[in-house]
C-alpha cells in the first residue's frame, strides 16, 4: 500500500485561515515528505486554482474562511475540468449534518471535525493519495 512517506512528489494544497492551525498542517505534512502550497483565504484559493499550472494531489480545505467560503471552493474545484479529480478533504469545525452532506453533495472526498487527531488526518490523507494513484 502507498503511503504518503513513499510519494514525495505529492504536493497537498492547504487552504486554512488560522495561522497556528496553517503551520501545524504543514509541519504535518512536511514530515511526512509531502510538498505543501498554502493559501490563507478564499482568495488567495481561487486565485490559485485559477492560475497553478498543474493542480495539486490533494486539497485539504477549512470551510470558514474569510473572502471566498470553503463550499464555494469545492463548487468551484468540483467544476473545473482539470481539477475535478482532485480529492478534496474537507477539515472544518461545523460538525453540523447539513454542513457535511453540503460538502459531500459538493464533491468533498472526505470530512473531518477540528479539532482533529493528527495520526487520523494523516491516514485520511494517505488513502485519499492512495486511492488516486490506483
Amino acid at each position: 500500500m502507498a503511503t504518503a512517506s513513499n510519494t514525495p512528489h505529492a504536493r497537498i494544497l492547504i487552504i486554512e485561515d488560522d495561522p497556528p492551525i496553517a503551520a501545524l498542517l504543514e509541519f504535518m505534512l512536511n514530515r511526512e515528505g509531502l510538498q505543501v502550497i498554502m493559501a490563507a483565504d478564499g482568495n488567495q484559493a481561487q486565485s490559485l486554482i485559477a492560475t497553478l499550472p498543474q493542480p495539486p494531489d490533494l486539497v485539504l480545505l477549512d470551510l470558514m474562511l474569510p473572502f471566498i467560503d470553503g463550499f464555494e471552493l469545492l463548487d468551484q474545484i468540483h467544476n473545473n475540468p482539470a481539477w475535478r479529480g482532485i480529492p478534496a478533504v474537507v477539515l472544518s469545525a461545523k460538525s453540523q449534518e447539513q454542513d457535511i452532506v453540503r460538502a459531500f453533495n459538493l464533491g468533498a472526498a472526505d470530512y473531518v471535525v477540528k479539532p482533529f487527531q493528527t495520526n487520523e488526518l494523516i491516514a485520511r490523507i494517505r488513502h485519499q493519495l492512495t486511492r488516486r494513484r490506483s
